[in-house]
């Protein structure tokens, strides 16, 4: 089964900073594998424990998707997609 989507209030002005081919490729491919199979990803500790991140590369860049999940309610909370310079930093800051 799958599970729904979520958003944070800010996944839509970080998904303004990428190329629209990636944005694209992350609504048709990567947000579906996530829904799928949210527990297969890396799992994140310290303060973003209870997080996980999705990695994907796209024309020689890394990207990161972080998201959390609610599996009493089958839902997965995206928190953040960006590129991966500085992604853990600005996650840190906007989860605290």
């Amino acid at each position: 089964m799958s599970y729904k989507d979520e958003y944070h209030p800010k996944v839509k002005s970080d998904l303004k900073k990428l190329d629209k081919p990636v944005v694209r490729e992350i609504y048709d491919v990567h947000i579906d594998k996530i829904l799928l199979h949210p527990f297969v990803n890396e799992n994140l500790h310290g303060e973003l424990e209870g997080s996980s991140s999705y990695h994907f590369r796209k024309n020689k860049v890394d990207y990161r998707i972080a998201y959390s999940v609610d599996d009493s309610r089958k839902v997965v909370y995206f928190l953040m997609m960006a590129k991966r310079e500085n992604f853990y930093e600005i996650l840190k800051r906007r989860l605290l």
